[in-house]
């Protein structure tokens, strides 16, 4: 006997929209031969399914374990509804009532294998069109308007689909079936190349075109699908250092796009996880090291012992670069955000051709909208684990699960390496790197952020929470967006911390001792922390110990001059200023006479227990780097320095027990430093031996918190934690002491996952009364 049709409404929640879904869907009913219809809703997915009960059972099991590649579902609702017949599945209109949106739009992903393969293929309708995508690959953040998501609320609803890409689009059948940015060269985008001094060209002559610029050395601005990059050949030196000029970039590396792996390989080396970092969906940059042997690509990194690296991710790049067959250029650029230093990243097209004509000789751009700006990704590979130092393209607005529920939330971030976030429930987004909140561009580029993450996501919040910093701008700045609203203060390392915690899984049931080491942070007591070791969780803190204070003398001019605080420290551990040690030589008489004052006077020399400003004035003192062109030279360069000469005995700090927090003094660490400087060792082995000791210190402070305490775990977090060569050391050191170590692998352990953290400390906060 036949059983009786069963129909259930099915609810998908999490990133199934711009992924396939809908298709998905009506591919599997009708291999179940069910019933009905499926929708976009402003919460995700709602599907009706009809048809025999087992083959109704089969579609709610498999609609979430046989999901398209790119979709990430979070839960699956279904309820038994009446039966009403009908014939066939059909995809329905959208549905944009229902309350707040709680779809998941899911970030701008890498052509896929069937898209290059098609763009290559002369017998195809698409080939070399620069904007080939389906429901696997293809812009989706960034060209979203609003939700739910549909062609007509992104940026390609002003390019009317050809009769056959509309045919396409309607046909379950095809790679293309409700594929939203799905376009050809009769449908549009379309490219225009403008030189200076020449008329525009267009469509295949505008990459001919570009090409052959590259090639003789030009320097272009080329629209992506973020924002515009600036380019040239890599392996240009004059190109390149001209490049530098006219950006006023110092010596801070620039960024590469490799043809494929294989043009990079005669000068880095990436292992399996790097490679599955640079030929995955996301196709961030990916700091690799140097061959260091090698000096082909000095101009492009200079000093540093990395290369950043990604491989083409839009079709357009790959067509920049050439296909198999296309005349000889360059395979390797210099490719690069499209921005003055701190400011975010040039999307409008009227803009890049005004602000962008003193750095360039023509523009490739394109017509298609960039409605959110998206910086290029930044990763690196640790002890073969992803660590991320910049999350924005391929991976926002991706939400970062949370240990505990939170109510709606504003987070600012901090006010260097903007990253704000919003949270509701047990899902967080952060937003892609915004910049350095000291400018009007990037503080106006602060407010369209937060109010088309708030609208896609659907997050209203009701409560900001800011860092501990009476100057910050992104708290200024978050608290005039939401007036009236309840603003909650966490303190800086606290948040670090905190952000380790909550993408690690930690529910805040018990305390974690928390290495925190930065360059800034607002302290308790005034000064400016970041050398820290604290007794923390969620709802609050202990200052377990910190690196001894030091003056900061003239604040930010330390930080441009390594050798300021060099000398600092050196007053500080009793050590002469001779002319033999490099970073006395670097500072000029006047201005060593004047430091010497204010060291002495106090005068405009806060005290910082900073980490940060100790790497800098080592790398100093050694003679790696006097003057900082970019954020964090000094260190990165000592880095170098260290990761050159390989493993080393370490120097020792002192532990001094004053009755409250431990404090850490480098006055031996810089005594045998000078001594070994001054009987001519060199820098590299003052560069290993340091971080060596950094690393013992980080293992003692660990153990004393344990003996102490009791706690077993450590969270390892804060910019200086970018550092390669120490955080393998600490990791692998305090592991063998038998710790549970968490290491940051879905935010940046720098000021970009300080967001966060603070989301996660505001909601332990009591709820505001009223």
């Amino acid at each position: 006997m036949t059983a009786a049709p069963s129909r259930r409404r099915v609810a998908v929640q999490g990133v199934v929209q711009g992924v396939g879904f809908r298709p998905f869907v009506v591919t599997l009913a009708a291999e179940l031969g069910l019933r009905g219809h499926v929708v976009n809703t402003g919460d995700g997915v709602l599907a009706e399914v009809e048809g025999p009960p087992r083959a109704v059972d089969a579609f709610c099991r498999r609609v979430a374990a046989d999901a398209p590649p790119l979709a990430q579902v979070a839960s699956v609702r279904h309820e038994a509804i009446a039966v009403t017949g009908g014939a066939g599945f059909t995809i329905a209109p959208s549905r944009t009532g229902g309350g707040p949106g709680r779809s998941l739009i899911p970030p701008d992903t890498a052509t896929c294998a069937a898209c290059l393969a098609e763009l290559a293929d002369p017998a195809n309708r698409r080939y070399r069109h620069p904007f080939i995508t389906c429901t696997d690959c293809g812009p989706r953040f960034t060209i979203v308007t609003a939700l739910p998501y549909d062609r007509t609320r992104t940026t390609m609803a002003e390019f009317p689909m050809c009769p056959e890409c509309a045919r396409e689009y309607r046909d379950p059948a095809d790679r293309r079936f409700h594929a939203q940015p799905v376009s050809c060269h009769s449908c549009g985008p379309r490219l225009t190349l403008r030189a200076k001094g020449g008329a525009p060209v267009g469509g295949d002559a505008a990459l001919t075109g570009a090409r052959r610029l590259l090639a003789d050395g030009a320097i272009l601005a080329v629209k992506g699908v973020g924002g515009y990059h600036l380019a040239c050949d890599a392996r240009n030196a004059a190109t390149v250092a001209l490049l530098r000029r006219r950006k006023n970039r110092g010596d801070k590396p620039f960024a590469l796009m490799a043809r494929e792996l294989a043009d990079v390989e005669e000068l880095v080396r990436p292992g399996p996880a790097e490679r599955a970092l640079l030929t995955g969906p996301v196709r961030p940059v990916v700091l690799l090291r140097r061959d260091r042997a090698d000096r082909t690509l000095d101009a492009v990194a200079p000093g540093g012992p990395d290369l950043g690296v990604m491989l083409p991710y839009t079709p357009l790049h790959q067509l920049l670069l050439g296909l198999p067959g296309d005349p000889d250029g360059p395979r390797l650029l210099v490719m690069t955000s499209a921005n003055l230093a701190g400011e975010p990243i040039v999307t409008d097209d009227g803009e890049a051709l005004e602000r962008l004509a003193p750095l360039v000789d023509a523009w490739l751009a394109h017509d298609r909208r960039i409605h959110v700006p998206c910086d290029d990704s930044v990763m690196r590979v640790v002890d073969g684990l992803p660590l991320p130092l910049r999350r924005s393209r391929g991976c926002v607005p991706t939400p970062v699960p949370l240990p505990l529920p939170v109510r709606p939330v504003l987070a600012a971030g901090g006010d260097l390496k903007n990253v704000f976030a919003v949270a509701e429930g047990r899902r967080a987004w952060l937003s892609g790197h915004i910049g350095d909140m000291d400018d009007l561009a990037t503080l106006t580029a602060f407010d369209r952020a937060v109010a088309h993450l708030t609208a896609v996501t659907g997050v209203e919040p009701t409560a900001a929470v800011v860092d501990r910093h009476p100057g910050y701008r992104s708290a200024r700045r978050t608290a005039r967006l939401l007036p009236g609203a309840p603003v909650p203060r966490v303190q800086h390392h606290h948040a670090h911390i905190a952000a380790a915690m909550a993408e690690n899984g930690l529910d805040g049931g018990r305390r974690v001792i928390g290495v925190a080491f930065d360059g800034t942070g607002y302290g308790d007591d005034g000064a400016v922390w970041g050398g820290e070791v604290l007794i923390a969780d969620y709802d609050g803190y202990r200052r377990f110990a910190h690196l001894g204070y030091v003056p900061l003398p003239g604040g930010d001019a330390a930080v441009a001059r390594p050798y300021r605080m060099a000398l600092s420290h050196l007053r500080a551990a009793g050590i002469a200023w001779t002319a033999d040690l490099a970073c006395a030589a670097a500072c000029p008489d006047d201005e060593r006479r004047v430091l010497a004052h204010q060291l002495a006077s106090g005068l405009h020399s806060v005290p910082t227990s900073s980490m940060g400003r100790l790497f800098d004035a080592v790398s100093a003192l050694a003679g790696v780097c006097q003057r900082a062109g970019y954020e964090a030279q000094p260190a990165i360069e000592l880095e170098a320095a260290a990761h050159a000469h390989g493993p080393a005995d370490g120097y020792r700090f002192a532990l001094r027990d004053p009755g409250g927090p431990l404090i850490a003094e480098p006055a031996p660490v810089l005594a045998e430093a000078v001594a070994e400087l001054r009987a001519g060792a060199p820098a590299g082995v003052v560069a290993a031996r340091f971080h060596t000791a950094v690393a013992d210190l980080v293992r003692r402070l660990c153990a004393a918190a344990r003996e102490r305490h009791g706690l077993e775990t450590v969270a390892l977090t804060g910019g200086v934690f970018g550092n390669a060569v120490l955080l393998s050391a600490c990791g692998k050191g305090l592991a063998a002491d038998g710790f549970t170590v968490l290491r940051h692998r879905l935010v940046p352990p720098n000021d970009g996952g300080l967001a966060l953290g603070q989301l996660m400390v505001a909601a332990r906060a009591p709820e505001p009364e009223g």
